[in-house]
């Protein structure tokens, strides 16, 4: 199985990893078969893990080896690092500004993006489906680097990025799918929408595989920008969601675990 996926283009592993992270969100949304709901306090948790594996994968997948890239380069190193993390965030931001969305927890009177007559189960589905754009975005452009033959990248380390991404992943198939079962909607139809919002994923990794490898004087920026666009999605809408119900102690503690398993798998394997 190894040997099979090492033999395989950058673009093929990018696609193979990210379906592998959309089974995983599929695996969480068919939560939604067995359980009525989840507990408010898990779900806090669940997210602060997600937001902890998405700043480290932001770091040690990302960042690090952007600066590393362009340490041989005409610009300063920190350059494209900066305008990439920069434009990665600015990007999520355009998109959260056009895209109709609700988070999770949230009224319908604070539904962001343009107003829509949309019912709440369409608009919660679109706001998990906006932050797994840079999450197969991330995965695909890791891949992609990996055929640039540089120490900074290497295979494991970029099918690390996919496991971390993967894991938190499952908590967020289940908190698309259990709310919207909530909404009276059937656990079919629920499980549908809930593992949908993660399809997105293989679209954007193989993009960002593709873009990479057909200009590989970008990756730095490539890298930075994923980064970016990682830790938009972080800042706008898991921190916020995880500590609606003020138990600030238990998303926290979640961001810390979910930090440290991140690094953890990226030093280890990469």
């Amino acid at each position: 199985m190894v040997e099979w996926f090492i033999s395989l283009t950058p673009v093929m592993q990018a696609l193979v990893a990210t379906m592998f992270t959309w089974f995983v969100t599929a695996l969480g949304a068919s939560a939604v078969f067995f359980i009525k709901t989840v507990n408010r306090t898990l779900l806090d948790g669940m997210l602060g893990f997600a937001a902890g594996v998405m700043i480290a994968a932001s770091f040690w997948s990302l960042l690090a080896p952007a600066i590393e890239m362009a340490k041989d380069g005409p610009l300063p190193t920190w350059v494209p690092a900066t305008v990439g993390f920069l434009l990665g965030g600015g990007f999520l931001w355009i998109i959260d500004q056009i895209l109709p969305h609700l988070h999770l927890g949230f009224p319908m009177d604070e539904a962001e993006g343009i107003k829509t007559s949309w019912q709440r189960s369409a608009l919660l589905v679109l706001a998990i489906t906006l932050h797994n754009i840079p999450e197969g975005l991330a995965v695909g452009v890791a891949f992609g680097a990996v055929a640039a033959d540089l120490p900074s990248a290497t295979l494991t380390g970029a099918a690390a990025l996919a496991l971390g991404i993967g894991l938190q992943n499952f908590p967020e198939g289940m908190a698309v799918s259990i709310p919207l079962r909530r909404e009276k909607m059937s656990r079919l139809k629920a499980f549908w929408y809930g593992q949908l919002s993660g399809m997105v994923e293989p679209v954007a990794g193989v993009m960002g595989a593709v873009a990479v490898l057909l200009v590989q004087p970008l990756l730095p920026y490539a890298l930075a920008f994923a980064a970016g666009a990682m830790i938009y999605v972080v800042v706008e809408e898991l921190i916020p969601e995880s500590q609606i119900d003020k138990k600030t102690d238990v998303a926290t503690f979640g961001a810390m675990m979910g930090f440290a398993v991140m690094m953890m798998l990226d030093v280890a394997l990469g």
